[in-house]
């Protein structure tokens, strides 16, 4: 199924910005979590950190290593779910919820219409 433009474009665009929410969750996570003050620095940024680095070398559209789509699919799957799970650490069950919906939705799209692309380029 391939996306009109607009749409694709908004789409691309909401990709973005959900990539951003589960990075920004992490580190709300990782500041409110941990016991102490050290901690909480370590968690507030390894946590989005190791999600920026896994999404860089997997995920993003220039990723370091290309891989399946398998894998690709499974990287998101581990950094929205816990952007999601992060959200809901934070006490936000009805945003993590939301987001997980709304993760799922995009990334349903933006695979059928990537794939529709690639079918009708070769």
């Amino acid at each position: 199924m391939r996306l009109p433009g607009a749409l694709h474009a908004a789409n691309e665009g909401l990709a973005f910005l959900l990539e951003v929410a589960a990075i920004v969750a992490l580190a709300w996570w990782g500041v409110t979590t941990g016991g102490n003050v050290l901690l909480n620095i370590v968690l507030g940024l390894g946590a989005p950190a190791a999600a920026i680095v896994l999404w860089g070398l997997f995920a993003a559209p220039r990723a370091r290593f290309k891989v399946a789509l398998p894998f690709v699919l499974l990287v998101k799957a581990v950094v929205f779910g816990a952007g999601a799970l992060a959200f809901y650490g934070v006490e936000h069950g009805t945003v993590a919820i939301v987001f997980a919906v709304v993760v799922v939705l995009n990334t349903a799209l933006a695979t059928l219409d990537r794939e529709a692309h690639f079918r009708t380029a070769t």
